[in-house]
């Protein structure tokens, strides 16, 4: 997994680097006007862990999160 950015030209995500491959599934997350995201050294380690975590199938219902907040297990 990597990080690129990129910019919107005629409504296509252009990637900036080396092209991605045709094909390539890919999560956008854009920012809001001067709104930045910023992430230190472990936030950044943690976050590629979730990720890695969801492409591997670990992942939980939305269902299942809900009864989880509501206590219910």
């Amino acid at each position: 997994m990597r990080v690129v950015k990129g910019r919107v030209v005629s409504g296509n995500v252009i990637v900036e680097g080396e092209p991605l491959a045709e094909g390539a599934v890919v999560t956008v997350i854009v920012s809001e006007d001067d709104e930045t995201f910023r992430l230190g050294p472990e936030g950044e380690q943690a976050l590629l862990a979730s990720i890695a975590e969801a492409e591997s199938g670990e992942t939980v219902s939305g269902e299942e999160v809900l009864r989880r907040l509501d206590g219910r297990t």
